[in-house]
């Protein structure tokens, strides 16, 4: 499927993110268009962000001078949020992509929802739920960067994917699931695969990289939670059900 290219702004709240997981996020992000504007704010005198230097250079990123004036304030979130609303107004963005950790931003991404552009976010583990689910999609950097190092090698057994047993205790993705397959059905209670992912990115911020998968449909396999069809010329349509809502009907899969 071809994804319109957009114009997407970069954001990094380098006090918040380890550099480390840059390539990651650079090579993901580009999937979705063109990074125009690639900035990074931190005390760039503080010795902790030294590991960014060579990541600013690579990738052409914009380094912002934020000088730490009170001890224990972050002033690049400050700066952060006055760049965001600049850009809001000056530029014609498709998206924007905040990577930081802090739930400080969560009421900015509902502002910047309100203009109708989506907001990728990209964090460590630590983020807070909030800023989490305020995004369009949120990706935690280390699934990102486990997924990206496996990709680049030639291992069949992914350490980094959840198992059916870790996939079905998430009682929130189970829910979202099934509730998107519920929502996305036909009278005979199939759905196809791209619709529940329509609705699964319209009303949450999942992304299957966080589970250690590359696709959603490959997620859905490996929950086991659903029957499966694979229709069309080239095996390319992918349909699944709830048997919960269907027990009297068996299990299909056509390959």
């Amino acid at each position: 499927m071809n994804i319109p290219q957009i114009n997407i702004a970069m954001l990094i709240d380098c006090d918040n993110v380890s550099a480390k997981y840059i390539d990651s996020i650079i090579n993901d992000l580009s999937k979705y268009g063109t990074i125009n504007i690639r900035n990074a704010y931190g005390n760039w005198k503080d010795k902790r962000l030294q590991g960014w230097e060579d990541s600013l250079h690579k990738y052409n990123i914009k380094p912002i001078q934020q000088f730490a004036y009170t001890k224990g304030k972050n002033a690049s979130d400050i700066a952060m949020v006055i760049d965001i609303m600049d850009l809001l107004y000056t530029r014609n963005l498709g998206a924007l992509a905040l990577v930081t950790s802090d739930s400080d931003f969560t009421p900015v991404v509902s502002r910047i929802l309100s203009n109708g552009i989506t907001v990728y976010g990209y964090g460590e583990d630590k983020t807070p739920e909030s800023f989490v689910n305020a995004c369009s999609q949120f990706i935690y950097v280390e699934k990102l960067f486990d997924y990206t190092k496996e990709e680049d090698t030639t291992s069949v057994n992914s350490n980094s994917k959840l198992t059916k047993v870790q996939l079905r205790k998430d009682t929130k993705l189970v829910a979202l699931l099934r509730k998107a397959a519920e929502q996305t059905s036909d009278d005979s209670g199939w759905s196809n695969i791209a619709a529940v992912g329509l609705y699964i990115n319209q009303n949450s911020s999942f992304s299957p990289i966080n589970y250690g998968y590359k696709k959603l449909g490959e997620l859905i396999k490996a929950t086991e939670l659903f029957d499966i069809k694979i229709l069309g010329e080239n095996k390319t349509v992918m349909l699944i059900r709830s048997p919960h809502q269907f027990p009297s009907v068996p299990f299909q899969l056509e390959s």
